[in-house]
């Protein structure tokens, strides 16, 4: 017997579930009809309350088990397969079992993306367990607070059961599915083209032999001089696009044949050979950089190297790169869509050990390390001063203000640090550079500006927005 709509008796306290912070139905991963057909089975809050949910049990996934992130976009499709989970999850104790089939066009998408990146079936179903755990705790949790209490350990058994039921058979589709899709990536020729990649990047020994064959198997010489690139987009979806990206950057940096390897949702590995004798004719970064934003990509680039360890080295600095524009982005600045490693590599190296490099520059400047705009206009102009040979004109030049307002902000900047700007120039500049290009990842929490070398505790990187200027922060949502 049931309830009008569908509901089972007893489970009227589901339409009670809400979100605690604000949270929109358009944050939903899932698309609109899904969302839509959702609040009409169990309600707008029940669902706002998922989409939540949702949020916080992917972070503890991708924490636990980094291998299903990968990329903000390989995040994204796994916040939509699991979202997915979570309202079927939903309609299962409103509506019982038949109401929710296992598994979706988003959770089979997962599938597809787990086993093309060569991620192991046990972490797969590692996550759904935690994925699962902390589901099941907030259903159990919200049920304990909303039925009455003499209904309340009947109730919490029933949901723990019916919860427990539902994943099973979940996990037990999706090791199908997992399987059948690896059976038939395996034995293609893209599958295979990724696993000597994979192996050439990892392994140091290979031999002339092995390196003529996965040149012949790659229909790519890996004899020649390489330039590597890692490209990406916030897309879950667009392979084609990346690659059409990919191999349009490379030929505008003056590449012959290129090669393209799909790693994640909305991320890829290219490389492209290039003459060694200074011959090749590139476009400017400008122009490229611009190709590749009509497109909603970045690109980060390796330097130039020969062989297979120049092939290898390449790879490894064009990832350095696409990690200080991740920094850079989590720091809120102005995204580059083209960056090359040589402009970034005193960063990159510098930023290596982030925990260290923020103790660092927090121990070099002091109060100027402080997370408030008016001291991001002292650190930005005092980088600037320094980086032009103390030049007035040209620090107001570049940062669009008058000749007296440099004046103003170095002089200021020198009270704060508390002592002069010939004592530990190079240390002082290298940590203005950190904080110019890495902003909260390396700075103090808000708070009054603290005396010069007092001691400082480690901050909890935030999101804001900023930009070369003067920007006021931009707290992160709660969610």
């Amino acid at each position: 017997m049931t309830e009008t709509g569908g509901r089972r008796p007893g489970r009227a306290w589901i339409a009670r579930l809400g979100p605690r912070g604000a949270v929109e139905l358009d944050r939903a991963a899932s698309p609109r009809a899904v969302v839509e057909d959702a609040v009409a089975r169990v309600g707008a809050d029940p669902v706002r309350w998922a989409i939540e949910l949702n949020s916080v049990v992917v972070r503890r996934i991708v924490g636990e088990v980094p291998a299903l992130g990968g990329s903000p976009a390989a995040v994204e499709l796994l916040r939509r397969g699991n979202e997915a989970t979570t309202l079927r999850a939903l309609f299962t104790l409103v509506e019982g079992p038949a109401a929710a089939p296992p598994t979706d066009e988003a959770i089979m998408e997962g599938i597809h993306e787990f086993v093309h990146r060569a991620v192991p079936l046990e972490r797969v179903l590692h996550g759904v367990r935690i994925g699962h755990a902390a589901t099941t705790e907030a259903f159990l949790r919200a049920c304990a607070e909303l039925v009455d209490p003499e209904a309340a350990v009947d109730e919490v058994t029933a949901v723990s059961r019916e919860l427990f039921s539902y994943v099973d058979d979940l996990s037990d589709t999706m090791i199908r599915a997992y399987l059948v899709e690896h059976e038939v990536w395996s034995t293609s020729a893209a599958a295979a083209r990724a696993d000597i990649v994979r192996s050439l990047l990892s392994d140091a020994t290979a031999t002339a032999t092995d390196v003529g064959e996965a040149s012949r198997v790659l229909g790519y010489d890996l004899r020649r001089t390489h330039e590597a690139v890692v490209v990406w987009s916030d897309t879950p979806n667009g392979s084609s696009t990346l690659q059409a990206a990919a191999t349009e950057a490379l030929r505008a940096r003056g590449a012959t044949t290129t090669l393209v390897v799909p790693v994640a949702s909305g991320r890829l590995w290219a490389w492209g050979t290039v003459p060694s004798d200074g011959t090749r004719r590139t476009a400017s970064w400008e122009s490229i950089a611009e190709g590749l934003s009509r497109q909603g990509t970045q690109a980060a680039f390796g330097t130039p190297g020969g062989g297979v360890e120049g092939f290898r080295r390449s790879h490894r600095e064009a990832q350095r790169g696409e990690r200080i524009e991740r920094l850079r982005r989590e720091a809120g600045r102005v995204p580059r869509h083209a960056t090359a490693y040589a402009d970034v590599a005193a960063i990159a190296l510098l930023a290596t050990d982030l925990d260290a490099a923020g103790d660092f520059v927090r121990r070099e400047l002091g109060g100027l390390a402080t997370r408030t705009a008016s001291m991001e206009a002292l650190r930005t102009t005092l980088y600037h001063y320094i980086g032009a040979e103390r030049s007035l004109a040209d620090v107001a030049r570049r940062l669009h203000v008058a000749r007296g307002t440099v004046t103003y902000r170095v002089k200021r900047a020198q009270e704060v640090l508390g002592h002069g700007l010939d004592d530990r120039r190079f240390a002082l500049h290298t940590a203005l550079a950190l904080a110019e290009e890495l902003g909260d990842a390396v700075l103090q929490p808000n708070s009054p500006v603290r005396q010069p070398n007092s001691p400082v505790r480690h901050p909890n990187s935030s999101v804001r927005q900023t930009n070369k200027s003067v920007s006021q922060p931009n707290r992160r949502p709660e969610s």
